[in-house]
């Protein structure tokens, strides 16, 4: 074997620890407790995410909760609405500050958002155009950490400093996005590359609507409805994969484009915020299978394949469906739901909007029959949030982006709190179970 065949052998027989020491040694292994809870890692005054009652030591079931800063998401987003008015810039200030804007400081947040977006000049060119990457995140991640080399003072501990970049780094997300997003279209799909110039004033969720579309046209309740993605994936607990790998970053010390350049990298796995896009992967899978949508038997027919891993990617795992916290009820996904059946009505989506209610509908059944196991199931915000996007004619490849550019807002909020609280860094115990051995000499190997 060569020195790589045997490098590659070992890749897997060297790291696999049997399934017994971490009974053994009561290892909580991905930090859950047996009855799938969280291990208690931290105290946050920024989000609570809630979807179980504990009584009497047993988990019970309850419908899900998500606050910021106190405030429910709901409230949050019908206020925004009966106002008519674009409402993640208000999430972002509430999340970085602790309270809610008023009008003037709202407006002169959403004018600091606009004036900052703009990239340093030539970083398009030297740091995205001259190295596309195929997957977005990536690029986005790279970039974030590259523009710590375009601070002036990148090291300093300042709270004048932290706000700053995190305003800056949540102003120019989405322009990184679209940036990275055309320079893969052309680099790799070998299309067209089209890049608009900034208009100043619009807020998030017009920006990126303007920027990406060619004709550069949408409607207002196209932006409103990207709007109330962003608001609904801003921020979703200290415990979140993401969220915590920022905290874990920041608690030793680094610099914030360190630490949130990590968060991306976290958030672009399949089993965090890549899984919108696995989920609409999964629709288009149940949609070639089923002949009739409007069939609950044929559709639980496919359900029941493809958590027998007869088809699909054979995962066994129905994307969308069931959550960590989370058991009744996600209040993001009841609300996207509500939402997409408003935006779908009447158009050529109507029915595959239908077809997801009846997995969402049947799913629970087909996972008890199959699994023997009755376990509280909800639809989580990926059931819908993948259709929500292809509706908004927003290519696959920016799901998961998008959801980085809204959730850098909890990064940053979540990084504000561990410098000022944390304050220790983190370093939890790993159980060493390799045993000393006698160095073999070079001749006897």
């Amino acid at each position: 074997m060569t020195t790589k065949e045997v490098m590659y052998s070992a890749f897997s027989e060297g790291n696999n620890i049997p399934a017994e020491y971490f009974d053994k040694y009561s290892v909580k292994r991905g930090l859950r407790n047996p009855d799938g809870t969280g291990v208690m890692a931290g105290v946050t005054n920024i989000c609570n995410v809630h979807g179980y009652v504990v009584d009497d030591g047993e988990k019970k079931p309850t419908e899900g909760k998500l606050i910021f800063r106190g405030y429910s998401i709901n409230d949050l987003i019908e206020k925004a609405e009966a106002e008519d008015r674009f409402g993640y810039e208000e999430i972002v200030f509430l999340l970085l500050t602790g309270r809610l804007p008023n009008r003037n400081e709202l407006d002169e947040f959403i004018m600091t958002l606009s004036d900052e977006r703009a990239l340093p000049q030539d970083f398009f060119e030297d740091m995205i155009l001259k190295a596309p990457s195929p997957n977005i995140m990536n690029k986005m991640a790279r970039a974030v950490l590259s523009l710590y080399s375009y601070d002036n003072a990148p090291e300093s501990k300042t709270s004048e400093h932290e706000v700053d970049t995190a305003v800056s780094l949540i102003a120019k997300m989405p322009v990184i996005m679209v940036c990275a997003y055309e320079t893969k279209r052309r680099c790799y799909d070998d299309k067209s590359m089209i890049m608009h110039p900034l208009i100043k004033g619009q807020s998030t969720a017009e920006n990126i609507l303007s920027t990406l579309r060619t004709d550069r046209k949408f409607t207002h309740d196209e932006a409103k409805l990207l709007d109330l993605m962003l608001m609904l994936h801003a921020e979703h607990g200290g415990g979140n994969n993401s969220t915590f790998t920022c905290r874990v970053l920041t608690s030793s010390g680094t610099d914030p484009y360190s630490a949130y350049s990590a968060a991306i990298g976290s958030l672009k796995g399949p089993r965090h915020g890549g899984a919108n896009h696995k989920a609409l992967e999964m629709q288009e899978i149940i949609k070639a299978n089923v002949k009739n949508w409007e069939n609950d038997d044929e559709v639980a027919d496919v359900l029941r394949k493809l958590l027998c891993k007869e088809i699909g990617d054979g995962s066994g795992l129905i994307y969308g469906m069931g959550h960590a916290v989370y058991t009744l009820s996600d209040p993001r996904a009841v609300i996207l739901k509500k939402y997409a059946g408003m935006m779908a009505e009447g158009t050529e989506f109507e029915k595959e909007f239908r077809l997801i209610e009846s997995i969402e509908r049947l799913t629970p059944k087909v996972f008890e029959d199959v699994k023997r196991s009755g376990k509280a199931m909800c639809a989580n915000i990926d059931m819908y949030s993948g259709f929500v996007y292809k509706m908004l004619r927003i290519p696959p490849d920016l799901f998961t982006p998008l959801f980085a550019v809204s959730r850098m807002a909890g990064w940053c909020a979540h990084r504000f709190e561990e410098i000022n609280s944390g304050r220790r860094i983190m370093r939890p115990a790993y159980k060493s179970i390799n045993k000393e051995k006698p160095y073999i000499d070079m001749e006897k190997r």
